[in-house]
This record gives structure tokens, sequence and C-alpha cells, in this order.
């Protein structure tokens, strides 16, 4: 992946960074309430505008790491939430929070350690993130969970996210499942998740990716 995409907006105390090569226009930013993010404004974003608090709360709120605040103030950073989630979304990606560990992401995709959307479909161009080709292909999954797991002794800790070559997302770690009607579906230490848009037991891997020929290039 190239980095023309990447761009800062300085401020006097904070600065945001917007990641393009992540962004799939959710629009948490620009449709936040007040200053920071004005569209067709240049520049879109003016951290000065508002306050620290507002630039950080706006910034994390964006579920794919494509934001990420700067600062000199050693005090103002993002925490990992204290809780691992995955979020099987209707008919679209799975959005993750927490400590996460993706293998094999570029090293200054600095926000996909907190939050990030990765594809299952299996047509993003940008594997293992998502990049709205969920969208062109029509891919259709309402975000149900039909298992509950084994249950979780405790939370939060890194959550390990291993992409297998041609097959599916195997995590490890707390994890908690949300389904698509946002109920916490499913929790347990490991889970290996369809990628490839082929699983009859979505969001589970069930083999398809075999059948279904799918490849990666990640």
């Amino acid at each position: 992946m190239s980095d023309q995409k990447k761009y800062s907006f300085s401020g006097s105390n904070i600065d945001v960074v917007w990641d393009g090569r992540l962004c799939i226009h959710i629009a948490e930013c620009g449709r936040a309430k007040g200053e920071l993010f004005v569209a067709g404004r240049q520049p879109w974003c003016q951290p000065d505008l508002v306050t620290l608090d507002e630039v950080v709360d706006v910034v994390e709120r964006c579920p794919t790491g494509a934001l990420t605040h700067k600062s000199n103030d050693p005090g103002i950073k993002e925490a990992h939430a204290e809780e691992n989630t995955v979020t099987v979304s209707y008919n679209g990606p799975y959005f993750i929070r927490g400590d996460l560990d993706i293998e094999g992401a570029a090293g200054d995709l600095e926000g996909v350690a907190f939050r990030t959307a990765l594809c299952r479909c299996g047509q993003s161009e940008n594997k293992p993130f998502c990049d709205n080709s969920h969208e062109k292909v029509n891919f259709q999954d309402y975000g149900a969970v039909g298992e509950k797991g084994e249950g979780l002794e405790s939370k939060g800790g890194k959550l390990h996210i291993k992409t297998i070559k041609d097959g599916p997302l195997l995590l490890s770690g707390n994890i908690t499942i949300v389904n698509g009607s946002g109920r916490l579906a499913w929790s347990g230490e490991q889970v290996a998740l369809c990628r490839c848009g082929a699983s009859a037991n979505k969001p589970f891997c069930d083999g398809s990716h075999v059948e279904a020929g799918f490849k990666t290039q990640d």
C-alpha cells in the first residue's frame, strides 16, 4: 500500500492524521457536531477550532483506524478498549476494537492497533482490511451469530489476529463477538472467522474457502 493518502492536520496542541488507505467513509467524523471536520472546507479538519477533548473523542470514534491523533503532551494518548470486541456488521465488515495485533499490518498504520475494519466478503483489494467491496458485490449477511462460545474468565489483553493464507482470520486472546443487532453473542479465547464470504456458518469459518477457491494477497 502506498502512503500517498496519508495527511496530517496540525493544531497548536494536537494533530489529526487521516489515512486514506483505511478510510471507508463511515462518516463518524463528518457527522460529528462541532467544527473539527467540515465537508468542503479547506482544510476540512481544523483541530484548533475545538477543544482537545473533542478532538480525541471524534477521532477515536473512527471504526477503521483511519483517523489518529498525535500530541506532544504524554497524557494525551489513545488507550486500548478495555474489552476486545468483534462486531459482525450488517452486510459489511468486521469492526474490531481492543488491544490489536494484526499480523502483517504495516508499521505506519498506527490506528489499527486500536480499531479496524476487516473484510469478510472476500472481495477487498486491500485485504485483510475492508475497502467497501461488499457494496459492489452486493454481499449479504445480516450479522446473525448462532453460537455462544466457551465464555471468558477475564476481558482485555492482547488480541492477536492472524491472516491465514487463502483462509480465515484466526483470532486468539479474550474475544467478545457482537452480532449485527448489537447482542453480545459469543465469547471465547480463540476463533476462526470467515473472510471468503462463502461460509454457511458465518461469521465462523466452515472450510468453504477451499471449495470457493478463495485467494488472498495479504
